[in-house]
């Protein structure tokens, strides 16, 4: 059967129990079908896989049209947010526990890939952060988070933030952090803060106290195509993260600024498969279900 795609880039949790066997395996598959197959150079060099090109992130991205990522979802954002900015699909591959976003599980893996690569899919966008911090008008630092940016204090205190969106004032909240996260991030660290879950279809934002002081202080949903800013009105050693991947210490009176990056994710799924499938199975919504509306 002859693949749509032409070079593949191979990504995996190289920490996991059994990856180099399974690694070797996906990529046997791939190249039975046609295509190259390129290695993440952490994931080569960690795993010991050999024969095939070990290539950063960023040469992935110039060089792959579709990447197989095998581990939790962390192994997905860890590399999402680098090949987003040159549009590569992924293909999720869960050896984690949850998996919202690695969402194949390796028993169907070889299954899957042979009809995704053949160009029987699912094809689904996702919306990412662009974030910045500004420090008496100047930016000292900026990332990018497909989950969301967390903002804490370094100690048991709480902190006090200003937030506002598109220049219009919205509260101080008093809380032990705030997050603001995108549609995917509502089923992470929003979720277990009391926010709640956003289709990944919906254009919005959403803006989280983290134990907040006021009980009246709820989780909101704002628009995605406009400016979230909060600035540091109280804290001790305050800092802010992006997907808990990148982090920034910050002072008092720092600006941190949150937008709709330009660059999107796109996730290649099994034939089938659907977000509200996904929900159930992994939050165990089971109750009530009939026959044939299990989904992938």
């Amino acid at each position: 059967m002859i693949s749509r795609f032409r070079h593949a880039a191979l990504i995996g949790k190289y920490q996991a129990r059994g990856m180099r066997p399974l690694l070797e395996e996906i990529a046997h598959l791939l190249t039975r079908r046609g295509l190259e197959v390129s290695v993440e150079i952490e994931t080569a060099h960690n795993t010991g896989l050999a024969g095939y090109p070990a290539l950063t992130p960023d040469e992935l991205g110039q060089t792959c049209d579709i990447a197989i990522v095998v581990g939790g979802d962390g192994t997905m954002l860890g590399i999402a947010r680098t090949l987003a900015r040159y549009g590569v699909p992924m293909v999720g591959v869960n050896q984690g526990r949850l998996g919202f976003i690695t969402d194949i599980p390796v028993a169907q893996v070889l299954h899957a890939l042979k009809a995704i690569v053949a160009g029987d899919y699912e094809e689904e966008h996702r919306a990412m952060l662009e974030g910045g911090v500004l420090r008496d008008g100047e930016s000292i630092y900026e990332a990018v988070a497909m989950n969301d940016v967390v903002l804490r204090s370094g100690t048991t205190s709480m902190v006090e933030l200003r937030v506002e969106v598109d220049d219009q004032f919205v509260a101080n909240f008093r809380a032990d952090g705030l997050i603001i996260s995108s549609p995917t991030g509502s089923t992470a660290y929003a979720l277990s803060a009391g926010g709640p879950i956003l289709h990944p279809g919906v254009a919005g934002w959403l803006i989280v106290p983290i134990a907040p002081h006021m009980l009246s202080n709820r989780p909101i949903v704002v628009p995605d195509n406009g400016r979230i800013s909060v600035e540091i009105v109280s804290a001790r050693e305050p800092s802010v993260n992006f997907d808990m991947q990148s982090l920034a210490s910050l002072l008092i009176g720092d600006r941190i600024t949150v937008r709709r990056s330009d660059h999107r994710v796109r996730f290649l799924h099994p034939r089938g498969w659907n977000y509200y499938a996904t929900l159930r199975r992994k939050l165990h919504w089971n109750e009530g279900a009939l026959p044939g509306d299990g989904g992938q």
